[in-house]
């Protein structure tokens, strides 16, 4: 998916002011690409309702919505999760690292994120090892099975941590 190249909302932040340039080319090109865009509202493998890019704080089940605000979702969403990984991270992190972790939360949530030993090991700058804990979280639904789509993401995010995909 392409991002229409709007304004942003005044008052609102960008992915690329709150995270730098590097950062947010990585994050606008791996978080569409595994979420795909829907242009309404729809439920996710797990039966959570989704709308656009993985959007799903206001989503509703069969609304549905334009390019313009997928792309503001996405923006936003984007944003709250680089803010997540921010207050739970505080050493120092390369661009790459940054984004592959707000992937992560993206998918799984800040909570879960921060509560992972990747944010623990991250923050004693054990990066190595924060990067490898990617490959760990596949799983998803009741009971938790392996999701191909999880596997591929885990790869291709830990890949981008461990700074091979720069």
């Amino acid at each position: 998916m392409s991002t229409p190249n709007k304004p942003p909302v005044a008052g609102k932040r960008t992915i690329q002011a709150t995270v730098g340039a590097a950062c947010a080319a990585a994050l606008i090109t791996c978080v569409p690409k595994f979420e795909g865009t829907v242009l309404r509202g729809y439920k996710d493998p797990i039966g959570i309702v989704t709308a656009c890019t993985g959007h799903t704080q206001s989503a509703v089940l069969g609304r549905p919505y334009t390019q313009a605000q997928c792309a503001q979702f996405l923006n936003d969403d984007l944003v709250q999760h680089a803010d997540g990984v921010a207050a739970c991270v505080k050493a120092p992190m390369a661009y790459y690292q940054r984004a592959a972790f707000i992937s992560f939360a993206f998918n799984v949530g800040d909570a879960k994120f921060c509560g992972s030993s990747m944010a623990r090991l991250a923050n004693v700058g054990d990066m190595p090892a924060a990067c490898a804990q990617l490959s760990r979280w596949v799983y998803a639904g009741k009971p938790p099975e392996p999701l191909q789509g999880l596997v591929t993401r885990r790869a291709y995010e830990r890949q981008l941590c461990e700074g091979k995909m720069q």
